[in-house]
């Protein structure tokens, strides 16, 4: 996507900033990796966990960079035009957005946050607006979406300069609604920092990436930033059996709404009944089945109605459509084995109240009383607080555990089962065992079921790749299970 701009067109205001050089210089991309740089492009020095982009201003500009936008520059080289200012990262989102022809006014931009089902909620969404004839654009950890063009993802929420380029070839394409998960780091790092939102939906909040924020407090913090930033002429639709939900609504002068099965809310859902074959739902006084399973997946379910009706859609035909999707890959995925009746479910559980939930909603639809196999791990490199936690949550709701890798990453696999196993007393550990290599311990968890069973292969879901040592190598639950369940 090649761009010219005169620097001082895309110059945000409302900034306190210092520049020095020339403001009519031609800008032909922007960078926040110096590596990236061409010629005519501003380089972008963020300060990160790893590393300072400001070591890197001298590269960048041997690169061909014409501007720097920085905290504080040592050198100023001739020719180079300084831009410096203390909020960089906000800063850079402004001037990303005005880069590239403000694609947020065009295209109607919906984020997702929370724990868990952001993928589920974005996704269903995406296929919701497609089957209603629109072209649209989806940003998601699973992937990212122009219509019918799948585009890899790499992070939940890109980089600020990708995530506004991405939006702008999607408004280039000609979508007309985008749907994106928006996680606690891309608010905390101003990624968003820019768009417009239409509307903000948040699912809910768990132990999760501790290792990142430091504590729950931050964390939460970090979630409701989001809503503090939406524009009065947005919506704010949040889960109000979460207590987080009404958080989220404190400071937002975005318009308030609720959803909720537990609570009175502005979208009411009643599960009328929960099977292994889907859900019998009951939303605002109307009925429909759908294909998705669990108590979890009624409040998805839910959201996903009320952000459809809050950006225009009719109820009867939002159902029509809505009661035939599948929603995203990698979440309670089942592989049947019909010779032994075995069934495999795949998800992408990796925090406590996800693997929970999901263990929760096998118990409630395993009306034949099967016994439960849990194939779980955590990965390395990442908040390792919830590990004894997570073992503990699968030895309580299942009948047999198997701790193994997830992507260890640089942490030693064993380590990090070592502090799983940790969480366990003595009656967890009789019906643990640990296989710290995966594909065996999935291996295991079939050769030990019987006719019937049911085995979870948690936390890597939709994951094609097991990432060990800073490498990652090729590895797919879903496929090992089907191979194992002679379906290869």
């Amino acid at each position: 996507m090649s761009v010219l701009k005169k620097l001082f067109e895309i110059l945000p205001v409302g900034f306190d900033v210092k520049i020095k050089g020339q403001e009519a210089i031609d800008i032909w991309g922007v960078s926040i990796d110096s590596r990236n740089v061409e010629n005519g492009f501003l380089y972008a020095a963020l300060k990160g966990t790893v590393s300072d982009g400001h070591d890197f201003i001298e590269n960048a500009i041997r690169q061909g960079a014409v501007c720097v936008l920085c905290e504080q520059a040592k050198d100023f080289v001739e020719g180079v035009t300084y831009i410096i200012t203390d909020n960089v990262r906000g800063f850079l989102g402004e001037l990303v957005h005005n880069f590239y022809y403000h694609p947020t006014d065009i295209v109607r931009l919906v984020g997702v946050t929370g724990t868990n089902g952001k993928t589920t909620v974005s996704t269903l969404l995406f296929q919701l607006f497609c089957a209603f004839g629109y072209k649209c654009g989806l940003i998601s950890t699973v992937e990212n979406r122009i219509g019918e063009n799948v585009i890899r993802a790499t992070h939940t929420t890109p980089d600020v300069v990708n995530l506004h380029k991405l939006i702008a070839k999607m408004r280039d394409e000609k979508c007309e609604y985008v749907f994106m998960e928006v996680s606690s780091h891309a608010v905390d790092q101003q990624r968003i920092a820019g768009l417009k939102f239409e509307g903000a939906l948040f699912t809910n909040i768990s132990h999760d990436h501790l290792d990142y924020h430091g504590n729950m407090k931050n964390y939460i913090k970090a979630k409701k930033l989001f809503f503090d930033q939406l524009p009065s002429d947005a919506f704010a639709l949040v889960n109000h059996d979460d207590k987080n939900g009404r958080v989220m609504l404190q400071n937002t002068k975005a318009r308030k709404l609720t959803y909720g099965l537990r609570t009175m809310a502005d979208y009411k859902v009643k599960i009328i009944e929960s099977s292994v074959q889907g859900l019998h739902l009951k939303i605002n006084e109307r009925e429909a089945y759908f294909r998705l399973i669990g108590e979890f997946n009624a409040y998805n379910l839910v959201l996903v109605y009320g952000a459809a009706k809050e950006l225009g859609m009719e109820s009867d035909d939002i159902l029509a459509i809505l009661s035939g999707l599948r929603g995203a890959e990698g979440r309670f995925d089942q592989i049947i084995d019909k010779n032994t009746g075995k069934c495999g479910i795949v998800d992408y559980a990796h925090t406590p109240d996800a693997l929970e939930n999901v263990l929760e909603t096998i118990k409630k639809v395993n009306h034949s009383n099967a016994e439960v196999i849990t194939v779980i791990g955590c990965g390395g490199d990442r908040d390792a607080t919830k590990r004894p936690i997570m073992a503990k949550v699968a030895c309580t709701w299942s009948d047999k555990v198997i701790l193994t890798s997830d992507n260890p990453r640089s942490e030693n696999p064993e380590t990090i089962l070592d502090e799983m196993e940790a969480g366990l007393d003595q009656e967890d550990k009789k019906k643990m065992i640990r296989i710290a290599d995966r594909q065996q311990a999935i291996k295991t968890a079939v050769m030990v079921s019987k006719n019937d069973d049911i085995i979870l292969v948690a936390g890597k879901g939709h994951e094609t790749y097991q990432e060990i040592k800073g490498e990652k190598f090729p590895f797919d639950d879903k496929k090992i299970l089907k191979e194992l369940f002679g379906l290869g």
